[in-house]
């Protein structure tokens, strides 16, 4: 007498062909702008607190040298979208977790995605108009570079 064992038999599983699975790729997009976060960020605080004079350096006119170079424009840029995105898909983690009404969810969801978007549009704009020698400015209290109208 033999015995044959089976083994047990799985349920299917639609298969979600043509559909994206954003769940995978949020956890995904957190791990790897978690790491590229990580070396934006002490780049950046490498750059402005230990190979200078630390704090005592950063001023308007430090700034305004920084941004006059594409390099860190884009450095600090890349470091605004990714740190945005990263915490806003982390607040979307939440509020999916443990907002139950699906009205309040969408509220919730909306408005962290409107904010988002508002402070990357803003911070991006900053980073890439900002003008050290503006008009704006009185001219004793402008930069030495800064022509003298």
């Amino acid at each position: 007498m033999s015995t044959i064992i089976e083994a047990p038999r799985t349920p299917r599983v639609r298969s979600s062909k043509g559909r994206v699975n954003w769940e995978k790729w949020g956890w995904l997009y957190m791990r790897l702008s978690g790491v590229l976060l990580l070396i934006l960020i002490f780049g950046h605080l490498f750059v402005n607190l230990v190979l200078g004079e630390g704090i005592k350096e950063i001023d308007f006119a430090f700034v305004a040298g920084k941004y006059a170079t594409p390099f860190w424009q884009w450095w600090d840029v890349i470091m605004l979208w990714l740190a945005m995105i990263h915490g806003s898909n982390g607040m979307r983690t939440i509020v999916n977790d443990y907002a139950g009404n699906r009205t309040v969810r969408r509220v919730l969801l909306g408005g962290i995605a409107v904010a988002a978007v508002v402070l990357i549009v803003l911070g991006t704009l900053v980073v890439f108009t900002f003008d050290p020698c503006s008009t704006l400015i009185p001219a004793d209290q402008a930069l030495a570079f800064c022509p003298v109208p």
